[in-house]
């Protein structure tokens, strides 16, 4: 892998609005998903969740980067993604209760969010099962040619499914609007990538022609500048880009597996807290760079805490769907 140096004072044509925007969205998954790790230790939320504490910048530099009619597919680790797109945390932890209130009337889960409203065509729980559905819509979008992307997110160790350079070699013969973001949080499940993924990862996107980058997935202005570029690149009809972004989850592959220490060690994990935390390295930018000051960050983090108790809220006290409705809009 090549080495990714921090961009953050690199020259960018980000307003101080969209700048504040993208401090909020992060700041929104953060909480979101702190929110989430406590229905399940709390024991109101059925199932399991993957948390996307630490990766926050990854998606939101990207989809910041998109229009609202622009498609997204989404991972098992898929609650960044689904917020940095649009959706209402209250509709997405209504779902994550099993709610007739969620996006899914509470029978898709933490996994399986979709939003079509917001171009976020959903989770998967199958590893790079969204990668097809991703090029499909790719390939709608330039027949319906209205100037529409599709972005794919996936994790590192998707690279490992035939599928991903299926689509990828059709959508470069075809000259596809997608990009493919591959979000490598050095950890497939509980292994890491450097014990299942063999040789440079970008050479799986050069091998079929496709433009690929690395980039520092800390930093959520870097991820804006290069998902801009490869966006605006396939708008112009140019084709599908391939864009590695280096990034750390903070939680354990999912809410409940704690005791790390046998497949990561603790150190490793504070160090990223402490040195390479994608919310304290933009608030101290924004700050350095006279875009914000710190109060009012500190009442943009109050706001969003309170409207995420608020959000949880609404879940709890929402009712589950009717029994009679356990087969309607389930297909086989």
């Amino acid at each position: 892998m090549s080495t990714v140096a921090n961009h953050a004072t690199a020259p960018t044509s980000v307003t101080k609005e969209k700048m504040l925007q993208m401090y909020r969205r992060m700041q929104m998954i953060r909480s979101f998903e702190e929110q989430v790790n406590e229905l399940y230790t709390r024991a109101l939320m059925p199932g399991l969740a993957h948390l996307y504490i630490g990766e926050e910048a990854v998606a939101v530099g990207i989809c910041e980067a998109l229009n609202n009619d622009d498609y997204i597919t989404s991972t098992h680790r898929g609650h960044g993604h689904c917020l940095a797109k649009g959706a209402s945390p209250d509709r997405m932890f209504a779902e994550l209760l099993g709610k007739e209130a969620g996006y899914c009337k509470g029978k898709g889960g933490s996994m399986h969010i979709a939003d079509p409203a917001t171009g976020n065509l959903g989770a998967n729980a199958i590893v790079a099962g969204s990668t097809g559905i991703a090029t499909g819509a790719a390939f709608s979008a330039k027949h319906a040619a209205k100037g529409q992307v599709a972005v794919c997110f996936f994790g590192e160790g998707a690279l490992g499914q035939g599928v991903v350079y299926e689509v990828m070699n059709l959508a470069a013969l075809w000259k596809l609007p997608v990009i493919y973001v591959c979000e490598n949080n050095l950890y497939t499940e509980y292994t890491h990538f450097s014990e299942t993924l063999a040789g440079d990862l970008l050479t799986r996107g050069t091998a079929f022609g496709v433009p690929s980058e690395d980039v520092d997935g800390q930093d959520v202005i870097a991820v804006h500048n290069v998902a801009k570029r490869m966006i605006e690149r396939a708008r112009a009809g140019q084709g599908p880009s391939f864009l590695v972004c280096n990034t750390y989850r903070y939680s354990g592959h999912r809410v409940g597996d704690i005791n790390r220490e046998y497949y990561r060690p603790k150190q490793e994990e504070q160090q990223w807290k402490n040195d390479r935390d994608p919310l304290k390295l933009f608030s101290h930018w924004l700050v350095r760079q006279g875009h914000a000051d710190a109060a009012a960050l500190g009442a943009i983090d109050k706001e969003i805490v309170e409207q995420m108790k608020t959000a949880v809220e609404f879940a709890i006290a929402s009712p589950y769907p009717a029994p009679d409705k356990v087969a309607q809009d389930v297909y086989a």
